[in-house]
């Protein structure tokens, strides 16, 4: 069974996106909304993380630098401003979104395994993952102009 590799996989990317969404928050505490929300968001990550714990235990879990590696090469910390701004949620959005896959793949494995119990986190996490893209998506349509634009 390959479900270690994905559960792996997906706990470092939801680790590796609450950090990104940490570094998100403290690079753009003036902007007090996406100070408030991205703590908020990260603790989402991590208690997703902490959600498939006991499935870890259940199916094995191998370690993968994947995330790592996206996280490190697409998320610059240190940038300031309207445009750095836009780009760290652009950034932020693709995180999410190799966490909305991995819930999905993730998923169609526990259907397969018959695994209730696997199935109802899935179902759970992955609403909330689907909710910080929409987030991401709607701050930096609301973004785009003023780095864009007016900058």
């Amino acid at each position: 069974m390959q479900l270690a590799h994905y559960l792996g996989l997906l706990h470092a990317a939801e680790h590796g996106l609450a950090e990104a969404f940490g570094e998100v928050a403290d690079a753009h505490r003036d902007d007090v909304d996406v100070f408030h929300l991205c703590h908020r968001l990260a603790e989402q990550c991590e208690a997703h993380s902490e959600r498939l714990a006991p499935f870890a235990a259940r199916y094995g879990e191998q370690a993968d630098d994947e995330p790592e590696r996206l996280h490190s090469a697409i998320f610059q910390s240190g940038r300031s401003g309207p445009l750095a701004l836009l780009r760290d949620l652009q950034d932020l959005y693709l995180m999410a979104a190799e966490c909305d896959l991995a819930w999905t793949v993730i998923g169609q494995a526990a259907q397969g395994a018959r695994d209730s119990e696997l199935l109802e986190v899935v179902h759970a996490c992955e609403a909330e993952t689907a909710m910080q893209m929409k987030w991401a998506r709607s701050r930096i349509k609301e973004a785009a102009p003023q780095a864009l634009v007016v900058a």
